[in-house]
């Protein structure tokens, strides 16, 4: 899948679960249940025990899932990831080396980023979203804000996005909201 696919089924889910599992049945169970409300975008974050292995199998049984691999802190675990069968990589802060492998690799990358600076630094770097982090202590109207003077600059609140702010950080812009413990599913087994 090209990195301009991805990026377009993401624009067209508009929410990325994150997911921190305890098993790759556990992740197997959660991204069915999350597929039959209309998800398939996930996020398995490397805090997860044994993250690239249930990547790995993970893509293997599920496809048409698009898998992607955050807290990613290096250029190593970003290529693993991709070559374990992550299609989109996060990052919690700009990360230049991880975004130059995902270059590399055609694989979409969304670098943390919280302050106007940092949002621009990341996009010139690479990146094609800036992941705003902790989203929650700001709101919708900072996405809005930063907007107006970034149009070009697509962005993935993150951290608070809650069923009650999802469609606000929306209408304010971004690309698409990434929501974990808001979801209530848990992925243990």
């Amino acid at each position: 899948m090209s990195r301009e696919s991805v990026l377009s089924k993401i624009r067209s889910e508009r929410v990325v679960a994150l997911i921190r599992a305890n098993s790759p049945d556990g992740l197997m169970d959660c991204a069915r249940a999350l597929a039959e409300g209309g998800l398939t975008s996930i996020e398995l974050t490397m805090t997860t025990p044994g993250a690239i292995r249930m990547l790995e199998k993970a893509s293997a049984e599920l496809p048409d899932f698009l898998f992607g691999l955050g807290t990613v802190l290096d250029a190593e675990t970003a290529r693993l990831g991709i070559l374990s069968g992550a299609r989109f990589v996060v990052t919690p802060a700009l990360r230049p080396e991880v975004i130059t492998v995902c270059r590399r690799y055609g694989v979409p990358v969304f670098c943390g980023a919280f302050t106007p600076t940092e949002i621009l630094q990341a996009w010139e770097a690479g990146a094609d979203a800036a992941k705003i982090f902790p989203a929650e202590f700001l709101g919708a109207g900072y996405i809005k804000s930063v907007k107006a003077p970034f149009p070009q600059i697509e962005m993935v609140p993150t951290g608070g996005v809650n069923e009650q702010n999802v469609g606000e950080f929306l209408r304010a812009g971004a690309l698409a909201v990434a929501a974990g413990s808001s979801l209530e599913i848990s992925a243990a087994n």
